[in-house]
């Protein structure tokens, strides 16, 4: 343990880059929708499969990471997911048509569901317990700077180019990691001959898949009244619940369950989810009210969101080190109310709204996340013991990734059927971009009263 310790940067600076690239391919996209959509001659519903698809492949895969993490190396599931990483990104930027541009998406996905549990054991497994505060924290300013910064970035390349530039710049990046981590990165755990239990995976996919289906087609139905989206969503369902009762029949599952047994990562996961849901709608909603409502040309509506992105990565660098000082059960509640304020002043934006305005409110939003999300899942995953972590952490990122689907769809969906009911599509568009982020308001009211029943996880309880 010790000795990767003192390996611990040159470990882990890899996963960085490559989990921000990857972060940061889920929303660079959202500021092309509206030129993508034109380039293509198709409507935000199903551009927004993009971002959608993206996450739908990450639900559908990440369970997979625990049996893939007993069964390979640290170094070959890194290799492999800077592969999948690499050869989605060139596709997608030599993409002609949509549908090879959603084929590429699925491939980029596949590297990041690898990635992002991968790197998150690796730090449980070389950071000792009354360190990880801060080394969560730099994970932290991976997985909220990446996607909060990606439409800044984005909006400025569409200022000179077009959006295939968008992946045509995160390829040096991707090479630098994968020869830098081949390179440096240990193994951190032990082999298993592990078998995956193909029925699992199986009733998983349809599971994870089948849920954020449902909801994703609504956007391009208009409502979530529809056969499609019940039947979508009711086969998901049905399949999670046999999905649940073969693991806890299983003597190996291949997702362990029984890290719902540790209240503190119940009820961290339960909060993390409602933040990764607030965050990704408002990444959808901001960049289509600032371009189709505001009428500002993309490269300022993503130069507005950079303040927000870099504050955001500093205070997750310092919410870490003050998690290690103080515990979550300040930083959580007040993270949520910071954020409760951001959005419920968001619902108010209109045709008359200021730049200012949305800086401010993107900043306390993005204030908030950094405050929410590391230190409730560092807590969580500090409660369980050593042989859950990946379990742990699988379950963590697959369904913050399902949750990041389903609270896109639905922000969407809520934002088309108010826009259909105002005869003005002016109007209607600025009503839907309310109403949906009075959606992203309820949960974070939710969260914020069940985060007061959040307890700091000791290192005694640990040993």
């Amino acid at each position: 343990m010790s000795n990767l310790y003192e390996k611990r940067n040159q470990i882990v600076i890899p996963f960085l880059i490559a989990a921000f690239i990857g972060l940061f391919n889920e929303t660079a996209l959202n500021m092309a929708f509206v030129e993508i959509g034109r380039d293509f001659g198709i409507e935000p519903s199903t551009v927004q499969w993009l971002t959608t698809g993206y996450l739908l492949v990450l639900g559908i895969f990440v369970p997979v990471s625990a049996f893939l993490m007993q069964r390979f190396t640290t170094r070959q599931l890194f290799t492999a997911a800077l592969s999948f990483s690499i050869l989605g990104t060139l596709i997608a930027a030599l993409a002609p048509t949509f549908a090879v541009l959603l084929i590429a998406r699925i491939v980029q996905a596949l590297g990041t569901a690898i990635i992002i549990p991968l790197m998150t054991t690796v730090i449980l497994m070389v950071y000792p317990i009354e360190k990880r505060g801060a080394a969560m924290g730099k994970i932290g300013l991976v997985i909220v700077f990446a996607p909060a910064i990606g439409p800044t970035f984005a909006g400025v390349i569409l200022q000179e180019f077009t959006w295939h530039f968008i992946f045509w710049v995160t390829i040096p990046f991707l090479l630098i990691a994968i020869f830098v981590g081949i390179r440096f990165i240990e193994n951190v755990s032990e082999v298993q001959p592990t078998k995956l239990d193909v029925v699992s995976f199986i009733l998983s996919t349809i599971g994870f898949g089948g849920v954020v289906y449902g909801f994703s087609i609504s956007g391009d139905l208009g409502t979530f009244l529809a056969k499609e989206v019940y039947i979508a969503v009711g086969l998901g369902l049905v399949s999670l619940v046999l999905f649940t009762i073969r693991q806890l029949k299983m003597e190996t599952p291949m997702l362990n369950l029984k890290v719902f047994k540790y209240p503190m990562f119940t009820l961290a996961l339960f909060i993390v989810l409602a933040a990764m849901m607030m965050l990704l709608s408002v990444m959808v909603l901001l960049p289509i009210y600032m371009q189709r409502v505001l009428l500002l040309v993309p490269m300022i509506a993503g130069l507005l969101m950079l303040p927000g992105g870099v504050i955001n990565a500093l205070m997750s660098v310092v919410a870490g080190n003050l998690f290690d000082k103080f515990g979550p059960r300040a930083m959580v509640p007040t993270g949520l109310g910071l954020a409760i304020i951001s959005l419920f002043f968001l619902t108010t934006i209109d045709t008359e709204t200021t730049s200012i305005f949305i800086i401010i409110m993107h900043i306390l939003l993005l204030i908030g996340i950094s405050f929410i999300m590391m230190p409730a899942q560092t807590n969580g995953l500090n409660e369980l013991p050593r042989e859950l972590y990946m379990d742990g952490t699988a379950i963590m990122n697959t369904l913050q990734q399902v949750a990041g689907a389903i609270g896109t769809a639905v922000a969407v969906t809520i934002m088309s059927i108010t826009a259909a009911k105002n005869p003005d599509p002016y109007l209607g568009l600025v009503d839907g971009v309310q109403n949906s982020i009075i959606f992203g308001l309820v949960l974070a009211v939710l969260a914020f009263i069940i985060s007061f029943f959040i307890k700091r996880v000791s290192t005694v309880q640990m040993k």
